[in-house]
């Protein structure tokens, strides 16, 4: 299904206490493994989720959430259209597929990914 809520992302300042918040608070576990400096949330159930430190150029420490699309390419000409913005173009993720961000007219940020 398309546009659904696919994943979501947890941008901190320190990896050890977000992670102990987060298991506690939901007991939420990580996956360390899959990608260096990004640790995978396992919540028990879809969506998966991820957490890592705020990179410096990022303004605030964030929750950003990634709906899926058939075609990054053809949503983020349609934001372009609708008076969004795009962050990122087309990135790819390595062995999954692509990523982008976008703000809507209003500032708010979205990403999207498109499975390979």
């Amino acid at each position: 299904m398309q546009n659904t809520l696919s994943h979501f992302e947890i941008l901190c300042s320190d990896m050890v206490k977000a992670k102990r918040f987060y298991q506690n608070v939901f007991n939420w576990k990580f996956d360390e493994d899959s990608f260096p400096g990004y640790s995978v949330i396992r919540t028990g159930a879809e969506p998966t989720g991820g957490l890592m430190l705020k990179p410096p150029e990022t303004p605030n420490h964030s929750l950003n959430v990634y709906f899926q699309v058939n075609s990054i390419d053809a949503t983020l000409k349609t934001v372009q259209t609708a008076g969004g913005t795009i962050l990122v173009s087309k990135t790819e993720i390595p062995g999954i597929g692509y990523w982008g961000m976008f703000t809507d007219p209003d500032g708010i940020i979205i990403g999207i990914l498109e499975a390979k």
